[in-house]
């Protein structure tokens, strides 16, 4: 198969929505579609001790919760499938922020029950921003929700999305009797058993055949048909251009638990989603046809194997191959790495792969030379946009809680922050480490991964702080600079790469600031030009 006919084959996208809508489920589903794996561990059976496949950290297994995004790969009918499962929990968005940059499209999920939650909302406007072509899935069927076409509303309007159904479900809830495919123009029956892996579908390409009454009863039968006259006149066509460029998004009925509805979104899925996009660098737009290989870091993870203490870096292939022992240039470094065994995913199976194309994500080992943003070429000097850290909402001192323990809980620390699971700050005028997070919930997963992975126990103290904000004055030498640095210098820290910060204790506090000293500017994001 030629260079091309690879990258058209190829789909890489992010699963996202509130926690608990079903994203793991419906990840592991698509996977069994895929002939990954032979029996979906249950997530919400307790009896069961199996876990999700994507959910590898021990902490994921005691809380139920993905705290980490996964990268797993499948093939199903000649298209090479990359899903990247983020976490739902808004403690962990920075994750799910960072990963949107390396997908082409996404599948947002919507319980039916709750409809739109404030997490779906911020993701939404992520891929609004970004133009990332979305496909919604409105999951759990089989539970009393609210009415189909209310949901659509509600879809449209929280998330200022145009939407049009290309599934339908036949009742709700108690009534639940199954998916009209618009897409394919077919019933598919529920059985309400899960074991079964894949069910028979009953085509129907005419809904005016009174075959329909004797299968689905009178009743059910009129209304869908009313249901899809409705359809017809009130929702556009689906086109597939509008849905590559943002503009319309189709919608999926269906029940992830219970494998329902999951066939038509893939099937039809493998057939509109985007194959790999051009990315924007900081000096030009990179096509994915190119021969030279372009690539670059948007997530780190350490310790994947509690065996082995290693780290691997997350690449995402914008353009050409990546072979394998091949050098290639890491951009800020300014030196030639060449990587022995590049790996490709199946949660925590890895596998070492020869050659990869745009639209892959590999894993190499990272002896530290990596960081998120990194950017990999064959030479080009230039570096991919769209991946800051953001300012923390919640700071906290770190203290070492055992004395002999010091060096192991700096490298733990150290490599966590590499990570991006939190941001370290240094205080100028002590020394002492702050650690930055979006969620309080990090500090739990840092104390436990600390303990557990490196053998150094942590105790925090508050420190009060409202926002972080990177420093960038117009002119170092200026007096204005020296004086800001004087009154301040309680509150001015190092962030991770050197770059000066002002830890600010409220609004109040960085409206005066900017005020007094209109020629320090300061910023909400490391990344600001």
């Amino acid at each position: 198969m030629g260079f091309l006919e690879e990258i058209q084959r190829r789909r890489t996208f992010g699963i996202i929505s509130h926690p608990d809508a079903g994203k793991t489920t419906l990840t592991e589903k698509l996977l069994l579609f895929g002939g990954a794996i032979q029996e979906a561990g249950a997530v919400k059976n307790n009896k069961i001790k199996k876990g999700a496949t994507s959910d590898f950290m021990e902490i994921e297994r005691q809380r139920g919760i993905s705290v980490s995004t996964s990268v797993l790969a499948f093939n199903y009918k000649d298209t090479k499938i990359n899903i990247l499962d983020t976490p739902g929990h808004k403690d962990f968005a920075e994750d799910t922020f960072r990963t949107l940059t390396a997908v082409d499209s996404v599948i947002v999920v919507i319980d039916v029950a709750k409809g739109v939650e404030e997490q779906t909302e911020k993701l939404v406007a992520v891929c609004r921003m970004r133009k990332i072509p979305i496909i919604v899935f409105i999951n759990k069927l089989d539970r009393e929700g609210k009415d189909a076409f209310d949901l659509m509303d509600e879809v449209e309007q929280k998330l200022g999305l145009k939407v049009t159904p290309l599934s339908f479900p036949i009742g709700m809830g108690y009534d639940f009797q199954g998916i009209y495919n618009l897409w394919e123009q077919n019933i598919n029956l529920f059985s309400g058993d899960s074991r079964k892996n894949i069910e028979e579908t009953i085509a129907f390409s005419d809904v005016e055949n009174p075959e329909l009454e004797k299968i689905i009863g009178q009743k059910p039968a009129d209304r869908l048909r009313e249901e899809l006259e409705l359809i017809d006149e009130v929702y556009p066509k689906f086109d597939r251009q509008d849905y590559l460029d943002g503009k319309l998004q189709p919608v999926f009925f269906g029940s992830a638990l219970n494998n329902f509805g999951v066939r038509e979104l893939l099937d039809c899925f493998v057939q509109i989603a985007p194959s790999p996009r051009p990315k924007d660098s900081e000096t030009r737009l990179v096509d994915p046809k190119e021969e030279k290989m372009t690539g670059f870091v948007f997530k780190i993870h350490a310790n994947m194997d509690p065996k082995h203490r290693d780290r691997l870096a997350f690449i995402k292939i914008v353009s050409g191959t990546f072979e394998r022992n091949k050098p290639y240039y890491h951009v800020r470094q300014k030196k030639n790495l060449k990587f022995s065994s590049p790996n490709a995913f199946f949660a925590e199976k890895k596998e070492i792969v020869d050659i990869s194309y745009p639209g892959d994500i590999v894993g190499l080992h990272d002896t530290g030379n990596f960081k998120i943003g990194d950017t990999l070429t064959e030479g080009e000097i230039m570096s991919f946009k769209g991946i800051p850290s953001f300012s923390p909402e919640h700071f906290r001192y770190i203290n070492n809680a055992d004395p002999m323990k010091a060096k192991q809980l700096d490298k733990g620390i150290d490599q966590l922050m590499d990570e991006g699971v939190a941001q370290l700050f240094t205080l100028e005028m002590n020394n002492r480490k702050i650690i930055g997070t979006v969620g309080a919930l990090q500090y739990e997963v840092i104390q436990y991964r600390l303990e557990h992975e490196y053998g150094a126990k942590c105790t925090y103290e508050n420190f009060p702080v409202h926002k972080a904000c990177w420093v960038k004055p117009n002119d170092p030498k200026s007096e204005e600079f020296k004086e800001f640095r004087r009154i301040k210098q309680k509150f001015l820290a190092h962030d991770k790469y050197g770059q000066l910060v002002f830890l600010a204790d409220s609004d109040f506090t960085i409206q005066m600031t900017q005020n007094k000293y209109p020629n320090v500017k300061l910023y909400f994001t490391s990344e600001f030009e």
